[in-house]
């Protein structure tokens, strides 16, 4: 059974003008629909995929601010986001989510000064500004991450190291496995990495679940990793080509 908050979007492209750049994006063409139905969900893809659009679409349509945030943000410093919101139909599982947040690596800044603003006396200010680019990544994360949650992720692996990436992981798999449901975008083989996560791969030309190993993170990776000195050989005679 699924019990998940967001259990299906649906696509209504007649709603989309036809010189929109989102009608261009070849993931897109000839999508109705795409299921989840595990509590993390992967958006993998090459820059310019449209992983993010639809992450932000995703948000958007579900009432968090474009920018970032828990439902409760409500500002704007540039408004960016396209107008694929429009456009989807988001079909909601039976249950109610306790808390959310939408957590964007580009405006992450703008968030956090938010924070600052919105704090009183009953609700202190994390001070996410006074950490590291790193720390205050990681921390806005934990203090948001609850059970019963709806999380949206925009390549959170950003500013954090490896070994923050592993701790953001932990953190992810604790949560879903107390009834939150998350959407991540990201290029991260560690992240990726969770069990029983489903990935949608956004390459060649269509969205499409995929495994881990089947990503474009993973077989980078592995590749630099075990033939790194071969492969830089190789790049590096090319470039001075």
């Amino acid at each position: 059974m699924n019990n998940q908050f967001i259990q299906r979007v649906i696509f209504n492209w007649d709603k989309i003008d036809n010189n929109s750049y989102l009608k261009k994006i070849e993931a897109f063409k000839g999508i109705e629909r795409l299921d989840f139905n595990k509590p993390v969900t992967f958006f993998v893809g090459e820059n310019g995929s449209g992983k993010s659009t639809l992450l932000e679409a995703l948000a958007v349509a579900y009432g968090f601010n474009p920018e970032g945030g828990t439902k409760n943000y409500v500002f704007s410093t540039h408004d960016t986001h396209s107008e694929l919101y429009d456009a989807i139909t988001i079909s909601r599982g039976y249950r109610k989510e306790k808390w959310g947040y939408f957590l964007r690596a580009e405006s992450f800044y703008n968030v956090a000064t938010q924070e600052e603003e919105y704090a009183d006396i009953s609700h202190p200010s994390a001070k996410y500004h006074k950490m590291s680019h790193g720390e205050s990544f990681l921390a806005l994360a934990q203090n948001n991450l609850r059970a019963n949650g709806l999380y949206l992720f925009d390549e959170p692996e950003a500013a954090l190291s490896p070994q923050r990436q592993l701790t953001l992981l932990m953190e992810i798999h604790r949560c879903a496995k107390e009834g939150a449901q998350f959407f991540i975008v990201t290029h991260s083989p560690i992240l990726l990495g969770i069990p029983d996560a489903d990935i949608y791969s956004f390459e060649n030309g269509r969205i499409h679940l995929c495994e881990y190993e089947e990503t474009e993170s993973y077989q980078v990776t592995e590749m630099f990793i075990n033939n790194r000195l071969l492969l830089l050989d190789r790049l590096l005679k090319r470039d001075s080509l």
